[in-house]
């Protein structure tokens, strides 16, 4: 079903929308995926904060026209689903997660940060932490000098006290 002027100016400016609030973009090639499969696909990407639509890519071409994104309008040829997503690992992680369990999805390649991605640029970028757990990573990496160094000042506590301790006895000792 094809769309009238209106309704792709509406797509375009949606689809707009959602690029000038995106860091990443991630190009899949869905043929093949039942509806089963893609529901749970877009679930996913729903769950993680992903915008992922099934566009015509002419659509998109104009959508990210003029944006970081438009380094990537090479690979929008052939059946295509979209995922924009504000986290710089999202839509890569979706996706690329996807596929490994589902060899239908086909990562056709992406962009980030106005460098245009292959398929493995990708997958590479998926396997970043997501923002979280750098944020945990980051906050345990500072927590971990205090620790060790209060418990070297702890042992130090223990061993100074224990040695004047075991000292005073010894010294009484000879003197009775």
């Amino acid at each position: 079903m094809s769309l009238n002027r209106n309704e792709k100016a509406a797509v375009v400016a949606d689809v707009s929308t959602q690029v000038a609030r995106s860091q990443t973009l991630a190009l899949a090639e869905y043929r093949g995926l039942t509806v089963a499969n893609l529901d749970t696909l877009r679930r996913q990407a729903r769950d993680k904060g992903v915008y992922l639509h099934v566009l015509k890519n002419s659509l998109a071409r104009r959508a990210v026209a003029g944006t970081p994104f438009e380094v990537a309008q090479e690979n929008m040829v052939g059946p295509l689903i979209y995922g924009f997503s504000e986290d710089a690992v999202a839509a890569a992680k979706v996706v690329a997660d996807f596929a490994k369990t589902n060899d239908k999805l086909v990562i056709k390649g992406g962009a980030y940060a106005g460098k245009v991605l292959d398929a493995d640029g990708v997958k590479a970028l998926a396997a970043i932490p997501s923002r979280e757990v750098l944020i945990s990573q980051i906050a345990g990496l500072m927590k971990s000098p205090i620790q060790r160094m209060a418990g070297v000042l702890a042992a130090l506590a223990k061993h100074k006290g224990g040695a004047s301790e075991e000292a005073a006895p010894a010294e009484a000792a000879p003197a009775a």
